[in-house]
């Protein structure tokens, strides 16, 4: 099924783990990767920052490590590639990689913040920040200890109004590389279905969900290039 669009039509782009993890990255729910070698409740929650920071900045430079040995995939560079051709493509992803900076994407939301920011627990001082981490960094500000600007496990993710305000626009819909089960990120989709927008979803696995229109299945990197080409910008 092909899709066509209005140069002026809002279309949301929302990205989950699947699209990362074709570059090499690994997710929370793979096995073997570094997830498995840390207990979430003691890494990616507030209360384990409070608890034991070393042990959290130990695991969030690990994962900023592994970051710089991976790239982007076409998934992404297709989507950057829409974009260009398309500027009211806003992408939304809940992954904390820049793989899609990286692709050349823009209008990126990190819904669940970004791997390559620390913030101040205390004054809120913000800074990007791509250099190796030892130990506990410190604010410049005011000296308080840094936290990864990521969303931990019982914390609201970033950006909800302006993500709402966008659905409430969307003429189409598209997820890739999510299983659109977790929330609030889960609830997009029926939103954007209840302001007429079309919806479709590629991942890797079978989604079973009424409020999608068009279903693809298979590895992002070989389904998204085709989907997205094939979309006609009127």
């Amino acid at each position: 099924m092909k899709f066509s669009i209005g140069r002026d039509d809002t279309v949301f782009i929302l990205t989950g783990a699947g699209i990362s993890a074709e570059s090499g990255l690994s997710t929370f729910r793979d096995s073997g990767g570094l997830w498995d070698r840390y207990r979430v409740e003691n890494v990616a929650t507030p209360e384990a920052f409070q608890k034991d920071p070393e042990l959290v900045w130990e695991f969030y430079s690990k994962r900023r490590k592994e970051l710089k040995n991976v790239y982007p995939n076409k998934a992404h560079i297709s989507i950057a590639d829409f974009q260009k051709k398309h500027p009211k493509t806003y992408l939304v992803t809940q992954n904390v990689d820049n793989l899609h900076e990286r692709a050349g994407s823009t209008n990126v939301i990190h819904m669940h913040g970004s791997l390559t920011r620390i913030r101040c627990t205390r004054c809120n001082y913000l800074e990007e920040h791509l250099e190796d981490i030892v130990g506990i960094p410190k604010c410049k500000e005011c000296g308080n200890i840094l936290r990864p600007d990521v969303v931990w496990f019982g914390e609201i993710p970033y950006f909800l109004n302006q993500i709402y305000e966008l659905l409430s626009k969307t003429k189409l819909f598209i997820g890739i590389g999510t299983s659109g089960q977790v929330y609030p990120a889960a609830a997009f989709i029926s939103i954007a279905k209840n302001f007429k927008a079309k919806t479709v979803f590629l991942n890797k696995e079978k989604i079973y969900n009424e409020d999608i229109d068009v279903f693809i299945e298979g590895n992002a990197s070989i389904t998204v290039e085709k989907f997205l080409s094939d979309i006609e910008i009127l």
